[in-house]
């Protein structure tokens, strides 16, 4: 369960940015894209588990997916997409590229001064 070393370095990240600022960690977000590999349940155990009695345990943990989105090579258009063969919904076009729904990245993190 990789679920487990992606939670401990998403909370490893966060310690540090709240020790930069010389504040107390509240809030940590991450983005999941839905081709990423990441079963978010998993995580959310993994970090609840990592963090239970310890002072991180009070830390709101918010994992928001990312659907897999096409951009359209003929006009640019950006749509979510279940499939790599779907068609642009504005042109039609069946030229278009995944351009996201890999994602797993750290996208807050809220501190409160100490």
């Amino acid at each position: 369960m990789h679920e487990v070393g992606i939670a401990n370095s998403i909370i490893e990240a966060s310690q540090e940015a709240a020790l930069r600022a010389g504040s107390k960690l509240m809030r940590i977000g991450v983005r999941v894209g839905t081709l990423a590999g990441v079963d978010t349940e998993a995580l959310r155990f993994a970090f609840t588990a990592i963090t239970r009695g310890t002072e991180l345990g009070a830390v709101d943990f918010e994992i928001q997916s990312c659907p897999r989105r096409n951009r359209c090579l003929d006009c640019d258009c950006r749509f979510e997409s279940a499939l790599y063969s779907d068609p642009c919904p504005d042109c039609g076009s069946g030229r278009t590229v995944m351009v996201g729904g890999e994602e797993l990245d750290l996208a807050y993190v809220e501190v409160e001064d100490a």
